[in-house]
C-alpha cells in the first residue's frame, strides 16, 4: 500500500532561482522535520516512516531538485549535495520555519550534514540513515552500476521485478506486493504507459567515472564539524554502504550526543518504518525535540 496519510503540496523555488521544486507539507502538533531522500529517490520514499510520525510532527519532505515532481536541472553539475543544501535551506524559508530536525537517508545524511555545518543554529537534531562520513567501494560500485542506466519498462510488474533484483539484498523479506509498493515510490508512469525510474538520468553522471577502489572525498572534517549536535546513526545489518567499523569510528571521534542502532535484515538502506527503527527514533525525537 503507497500514499500514507494526508499532506499538502508545496511549491517553492530553488537556491538559485532557476528551478520549481516540490515538497509534501504532514501537518503535525510537534515540532518540524526535514526528511531527505537518497540518490534516485524522491519524497514518496519516506511514505512508510510518514504513516508512523505525521500527526505528532510536522513533517516536511521533499523531492531534491531532479527527482520526482521537482524540475531537473539542465546543469547536471548542479546535482551534489552542497547545492542540495542551500535549496533545503530556501525550502524552510519558504515556510518560514527557522530550525527543523534533520533526517537523510543515504544522500540525504550528506545534505543533512553539509547543512549543519553551513548553518548550525538552524538544525535541532540529525538522524542519519545508513549513511557517514566514509562509503564503502563495494555499496558505490552497486549504485553505480544501476544509476548509470535508464531503463524503461512495459509496465509496474517488470519495474517491480527490477527493484527487487537491485534491492533484494537490502530487503530479503519482501514479496511481489512489497515490490510493487517499492517501484510505485521510485518510478512513474509516461503518457505512452510506459513506467521509468523518477529522476533525471543526468544524476548518474556525477558518480559514473569515480573509481570505487579510488579514496573518496574525505568527509571526516565535515562529520567533525557536528560535535554539538544530537545525532541517531541507523545502519542496517548487511549495509554495503555503512560498515560497523565506520559507525563505530564516528563514534569515537564525536563528542557530542551520539547514539547508534542497527537494524536487523536489512541493507542499504533502512525504510525507518522497522520496529526497532521507530522505537530509536521515537525515544530520539522524544529526547531532542526541534
Amino acid at each position: 500500500m503507497t500514499g500514507g496519510p494526508d499532506h499538502r503540496v508545496h511549491r517553492f523555488r530553488s537556491a538559485d532561482g532557476r528551478l520549481d521544486l516540490f515538497a509534501r507539507d504532514y501537518p503535525g502538533e510537534g515540532p518540524p522535520l526535514l526528511l531527505m531522500h537518497g540518490l534516485t529517490r524522491n519524497s514518496a520514499d519516506f511514505e512508510p516512516l510518514a504513516r508512523h510520525l505525521s500527526g505528532r510532527y510536522r513533517l516536511i519532505v521533499p523531492d531534491q531538485r531532479g527527482r520526482g515532481n521537482s524540475d531537473w536541472d539542465e546543469q547536471p553539475a548542479n546535482y551534489r549535495p552542497d547545492i542540495y543544501a542551500g535549496d533545503m535551506f530556501a525550502l524552510l524559508d519558504s515556510l518560514a520555519i527557522s530550525k527543523a530536525g534533520l533526517i537523510g537517508t543515504s544522500m540525504g545524511g550528506l545534505i543533512a550534514m553539509v547543512m549543519a555545518a553551513i548553518q548550525p543554529l538552524r538544525v535541532a537534531s540529525i538522524i542519519l540513515n545508513d549513511v557517514g562520513p566514509h562509503v564503502e567501494p563495494e555499496g558505490l560500485a552497486r549504485i553505480q552500476a544501476y544509476v548509470s542506466e535508464a531503463p524503461r519498462f512495459s509496465g509496474w510488474a517488470e519495474a517491480a521485478e527490477r527493484a527487487a533484483a537491485i534491492n533484494g539484498q537490502a530487503f530479503p523479506d519482501f514479496g511481489p506486493s512489497d515490490w510493487t509498493d517499492f517501484a510505485r515510490r521510485t518510478c512513474r508512469e509516461a503518457e505512452d504507459g510506459a513506467v521509468l525510474p523518477a529522476y533525471d538520468p543526468a544524476i548518474g553522471a556525477a558518480i559514473a567515472n569515480v573509481e570505487p577502489q579510488q579514496t573518496p572525498p574525505d568527509l571526516w572534517p565535515l562529520w567533525d564539524m557536528l560535535s554539538d549536535r544530537p545525532v541517531l546513526v541507523v545502519r542496517g545489518a548487511h549495509s554495503d554502504v555503512l560498515s560497523a567499523e565506520t559507525v563505530a569510528k564516528m563514534a569515537q571521534r564525536y563528542s557530542g550526543p551520539l547514539e547508534a542502532i542497527t537494524v536487523a535484515n536489512r541493507g542499504h538502506a533502512p525504510l525507518l518504518d522497522e520496529p526497532e527503527a521507530l522505537a530509536a527514533i521515537g525515544r530520539f525525537l522524544a529526547r531532542h525535540e526541534a
